[in-house]
C-alpha cells in the first residue's frame, strides 16, 4: 500500500507534520509494509509558516516588529529551503488576538510592523513571498505596511500621515519615490479567500469592522477615507481597482499588495498544493488521508481537506478524513471528493483533554489503526 498523508492542524493541539506522523504511525500499525509519505499542508490561514517551513527543509525567523497598536512584537516567519522564499502571515505582526477587547480601535490599528517584517526577508535575500492575510486588527488598506516598505502616504504638508484607519483621513498625496527598490524584484502570492471589495455595502468597513471595534459612525467613516485612498492610488498606479475581489480582505491589505506591489490573491489552497507539489505525490498513492480539527459544512469553502480531496479525485484515488470533532454538516464532505471521514474522538472528555496534543496524538493512531484495518 502506498498512502499520502495530507492533512491540515488540529489547532491549539497538533501541527500538520504532528497530525501526518501520527497517522502515519496509525497506518505502520495495520500495514507494516505500507509505504506512507506526509506533506505539509494549510489553507493560508493559522499554522500554514509552521507547516510550510518545516515541511520544506526551511528555517523559521524572527524578527523585532510594530504590532497592531504600535507596540513591539516578535514576528514569526519562515524562508524555505530554496532560500528565496518566505513565507509569513501577517497575523505575525497584526493580530487581532494582540489587541485586547477593551483596546481595540480600528482607527488606531496597524499594519507597519507586516512591512517591517517584509523588509526583514527581503535583507536576507527572499523574493518570492507567501502571505496569508486573516485574522487582522487593521483597517487602514495597508496604509502602514506601504509606509514601512517605503511609499510616501503623505498630509498637506507633506508628511507621513498617522498610523491607523484615522491616518487615511489626513492622506493627501502618495508616492512611490523612496519604495525599497528590491519590491521590483519581489513576487507576492497572497492567500486570500474572500471576495469583498475595499468599499461599500461588502466593503471591509461594513463586514469586518465591528469585530474589530468599529461603532457604526466609524464604519461610515473609515469607507469613506478608503474610498478617496483608492482614488488617490489610481493618480499613481492607474490599473488600482477597489472593486477586484478581495481586495478588501483584512482591512484592505488586498488592495494594498494588489496596487502597489507585483502581487497575486489567490486561494490559500491552491497556493499551498502548487508550492509543495502535492499532485505529483497523490498521482502515485494508492489512497490519500486528509482531514483537519473540526470538519464541518464549511470545509467544503476552500478548507484544506477538500483541496487535497479534489486532486486525489482527479486521479481516481480513495480519499479518508480524521478530525477533532465532526458536525451534522459534514456530509457535504462526501458530495467534494472525501470518501469516508472519522472522528478521532473515543469517549467523552473535556475539550481541555481532546485537545491536550498527547491526547491527541494517542487518538488519532489508534483511530487510524482501526481504520486501516478494514483497508486491504
Amino acid at each position: 500500500m502506498r498512502a499520502v498523508i495530507a492533512i491540515d492542524s488540529f489547532k491549539g493541539s497538533l501541527s500538520s507534520l504532528e497530525a501526518g506522523d501520527a497517522i502515519r504511525e496509525g497506518i505502520l500499525k495495520a500495514h507494516p509494509d505500507a509505504l506512507v509519505q506526509v506533506r505539509p499542508v494549510a489553507d493560508g490561514g493559522e499554522g500554514t509558516v509552521e507547516a510550510l517551513t518545516l515541511g520544506m527543509g526551511g528555517t523559521l525567523q524572527r524578527t523585532e516588529v510594530t504590532g497592531p497598536m504600535g507596540q513591539k512584537v516578535t514576528a514569526a516567519y519562515g524562508i524555505l529551503g530554496d532560500g528565496v522564499t518566505a513565507v509569513m502571515e501577517m497575523s505575525a505582526a497584526a493580530a487581532i488576538t494582540m489587541v485586547p477587547d477593551k483596546d481595540k480601535n480600528p482607527l488606531l490599528a496597524t499594519t507597519y510592523g507586516v512591512g517591517e517584517m517584509i523588509l526583514d526577508a527581503v535583507r536576507k535575500g527572499c523574493r518570492e513571498f507567501i502571505v496569508g492575510i486573516g485574522g487582522s486588527a487593521t483597517n487602514d488598506g495597508g496604509a502602514g505596511m506601504l509606509q514601512a516598505l517605503g511609499f510616501g502616504l503623505l498630509d498637506a504638508d507633506g508628511r507621513q500621515v498617522p498610523f491607523g484607519a484615522q491616518g487615511l483621513e489626513k492622506l493627501a498625496k502618495i508616492t512611490k519615490d523612496h519604495a525599497a527598490p528590491e519590491l521590483s524584484e519581489c513576487h507576492f502570492r497572497i492567500a486570500c479567500d474572500v471576495t469583498n471589495p475595499l468599499c461599500g455595502d461588502r466593503g471591509c468597513s461594513a463586514i469586518y469592522g465591528p469585530q474589530k471595534g468599529a461603532t457604526p459612525s466609524m464604519i461610515l467613516q473609515m469607507d469613506k477615507w478608503l474610498a478617496d485612498y483608492a482614488l488617490l492610488a489610481k493618480t499613481v498606479f492607474p490599473d488600482a481597482d477597489p472593486d477586484f475581489p478581495g481586495s478588501g480582505a483584512a482591512g484592505g491589505i488586498g488592495f494594498a499588495f494588489r496596487t502597489f506591489t507585483n502581487a497575486s490573491l489567490t486561494s490559500g489552497i491552491d497556493i499551498i498544493l502548487e508550492e509543495t507539489r502535492l499532485e505529483s505525490y497523490i498521482k502515485e498513492a494508492d489512497i490519500v488521508v486528509t482531514g483537519e480539527g473540526r470538519l464541518d459544512g464549511q470545509t467544503v469553502m476552500g478548507k484544506a481537506p477538500v483541496g487535497v480531496a479534489k486532486i486525489a479525485k482527479k486521479y481516481g484515488k480513495k480519499v479518508v478524513a480524521f478530525a477533532g470533532c465532526v458536525t451534522e454538516d459534514a456530509v457535504a464532505c462526501n458530495e467534494h471528493g472525501i470518501d469516508a471521514f472519522f472522528p478521532i474522538l473515543r469517549g467523552v472528555v473535556t475539550l481541555e483533554e481532546a485537545m491536550n496534543p498527547e491526547n491527541a496524538r494517542r487518538n488519532m493512531i489508534a483511530t487510524v489503526e482501526q481504520v486501516f484495518r478494514l483497508i486491504p
